[in-house]
């Protein structure tokens, strides 16, 4: 069984964080439920504090109207919270403006908020522990790209490492102008080369919304079926493709562009050009979109040392199927029982073998509440689009069909064109045989963990074995049973003993 960590599962609260960047100011609350974290409520307010920076050295008088509006409002919608539960952190524009200490008092006088002001390193290390949180195996590099700032952070596969922090957000590039790319492009090699060398790396972690948004652009060019944008993987060339696609268009035909930000028409050419720049000059050959920076780094890195450790996968998996009358104890089980089977095929995805078979065995009770006529289509799209940190768009598509088949005995599961695109056949098969597997083990033991527990599953001799404890062996009588244990024999194209 997957390990878990000696300390108590903490019980669930809500956490609230408000970022006042450069470019927006952000509240969003989240749910923290052990290491997996849920966005209850996000707002923004583009409100461009850091527009006027690089003319003027201080924030921009409508941005700080702006800001100020919004972080009332924030505060009200607040109310009643303990100061504990709230983080306002300020990040480049708050930093650098000669007016940003001005700001903050205001800020405390008259919305009631202490802004934290991060300096460039705690931006920067805030960010890679962001991209930890929603991937804690992320290796290579991290760029969250704000309104006025770039942090570039290193990581080793434990955290981050070192960073950092350079002027190449795209108010400090010029934007709201209209992109001069030749003089922009020489700007950002200027900032870039001191640094390339030691951030040199094959995989880019890319955060920030902008550099979102290029990749919501991506999906949309590539008629890409899973409109998820975390964890979403372009190559060298297609990130290549689609920056310097950006970084020609004027703001009318951006504005032509469905999907993207409106809020983002002046800056986004800016932001694809310094994406472009960093993948050319990093030799980087993979670039990774994370929906998590410095909101959830900070946010990580305030959880206990046990709870950081556990796996967001698996955790996000148990809270989604958390419900009143259902055992918790029901995952852990399934994945002892199915656990030594799977292990003697061969691996689909290789050392992340273990990590899925104990994720989907959480989420065997995902339809428990819901109508049995729609069980196996609606789990399987929640699995598709759940926002649960720490799997791979092949790995979401891979548990959503676990899921379909724990449902179903139909062969293939919804949209099952779209999923093509993302598994293979063999993965396909996999998740069905997985699926198939869970849903034995669920009507076997009539979803009691306890009764599971006398009865084991086993391939032996190219044979699919199962069998009870002495004097339990009427747990194998009946049709739905030989039925269920059928189904996975086939999934796994083996023949059965029962008995």
């Amino acid at each position: 069984m997957w390990p878990r960590a000696d300390s108590p599962r903490p019980e669930a609260r809500q956490a609230a964080v408000i970022d006042v960047g450069s470019n927006s100011v952000r509240l969003v609350i989240y749910r923290v439920d052990g290491r997996a974290l849920w966005t209850v409520y996000n707002e923004k307010v583009v409100a461009g504090l850091g527009r006027d920076l690089p003319a003027t050295g201080r924030l921009s008088p409508e941005g700080v109207e702006a800001a100020i509006q919004a972080l009332r409002r924030f505060r009200a919608v607040l109310d009643g919270w303990r100061a504990s539960e709230v983080t306002t952190a300020g990040t480049a524009a708050v930093r650098e403006a000669a007016d940003g200490a001005t700001f903050v008092k205001r800020v405390k006088d008259e919305a009631g908020l202490e802004i934290r002001v991060l300096s460039g390193e705690e931006e920067a290390h805030y960010a890679a522990m962001g991209v930890v949180a929603g991937d804690p195996s992320a290796q290579g590099v991290v760029g969250d790209l704000g309104g006025s700032s770039l942090e570039l952070v290193r990581l080793n596969g434990t955290g981050p490492v070192e960073g950092a922090t350079l002027p190449l957000g795209p108010f400090a590039l010029g934007a709201p102008k209209p992109l001069d790319v030749d003089r922009v492009r020489r700007a950002v090699d200027v900032q870039l080369a001191p640094h390339a060398n030691r951030f040199a790396s094959r995989d880019f972690h890319a955060v920030g919304g902008a550099w979102r948004n290029l990749a919501l652009l991506h999906m949309q060019l590539a008629d890409y079926p899973l409109h998820v944008a975390h964890q979403y993987e372009m190559s060298r060339a297609d990130a290549l493709d689609v920056t310097r696609f950006v970084e020609r268009q004027s703001k009318s035909s951006l504005e032509r562009i469905q999907g993207l930000s409106k809020k983002r028409f002046d800056t986004l050419p800016y932001s694809a050009l310094v994406l472009d720049q960093l993948i050319e000059r990093l030799g980087v050959e993979r670039i990774v979109i994370s929906a998590y920076g410095v909101r959830e780094g900070m946010l990580l890195e305030a959880m206990p040392a046990a709870v950081r450790t556990r796996d967001p996968l698996i955790e996000g998996c148990e809270a989604l199927t958390a419900q009143k009358g259902v055992s918790p104890e029901l995952g852990p089980v399934l994945e002892a029982w199915i656990a030594p089977t799977f292990e003697k095929l061969a691996p689909v995805f290789g050392d992340r073998e273990r990590i899925l078979t104990a994720a989907a065995c959480r989420l065997a009770d995902l339809g428990a509440r819901l109508h049995p006529d729609h069980r196996a289509d609606l789990a399987f799209e929640q699995v598709l689009r759940a926002p649960i940190a720490g799997m791979t768009h092949p790995e979401r598509a891979f548990l959503a069909c676990a899921m379909f088949a724990r449902h179903s005995s139909a062969p293939s599961p919804p949209d099952s064109g779209a999923v093509g695109r993302i598994l293979s056949t063999e993965r396909r098969q996999r998740a069905r045989a997985l699926g198939s597997a869970i849903r034995l083990g669920c009507d076997l033991s009539g979803r009691n963990p306890r009764l599971l527990e006398k009865s084991s599953l086993a391939l032996v001799d190219g044979r699919l074995a199962l069998t009870t404890l002495p004097g339990w062996e009427d747990m194998l009588l009946g049709e739905q049973t030989a039925k269920r244990a059928q189904s996975l024999a086939q999934a796994l194209k083996v023949r059965l003993d029962i008995g």
